[in-house]
């Protein structure tokens, strides 16, 4: 079977990306990880632990310099887990996860933005 009788299912380009990341699960756990690669509608990561299929996460990248051609950028995403790679042997745990909503993080909190956002 060559590469034409495999259609590709994916309809967004992922980009291998090695990235630090920090995923929140259930609004309390928080673990620092980083990201084997990275599309516009989704993320996959490794952790110490499984998580439910469908769970909701919160990831923040920071993409850098040499990615946005810019400054460093900071995004914070809601994103559903769709599928946990058991490991083998038992270590790293590796989550796919669909990207649902994202936004923009300023890269340097400016005291003065805070006093008027509170």
């Amino acid at each position: 079977m060559g590469p034409e009788a495999s259609p590709e299912r994916r309809s967004m380009r992922r980009f291998d990306m090695r990235l630090p990341a920090i995923v929140k699960c259930a609004a309390v756990d928080e673990f620092l990880t980083e990201t084997l690669n990275v599309s516009a509608r989704g993320v996959f990561f490794y952790l110490d632990r499984p998580v439910e299929p469908g769970s909701r996460l919160e990831v923040t990248l920071t993409f850098p310099p040499h990615i946005t051609l810019t400054d460093s950028v900071r995004v914070r995403f809601t994103a559903r887990v769709v599928r946990v790679e058991e490991p083998l042997p038992a270590s790293r745990v590796g989550i796919a996860a669909f990207i649902e909503e994202y936004e923009f993080l300023r890269s340097t909190p400016n005291p003065e933005y805070i006093g008027e956002v509170q």
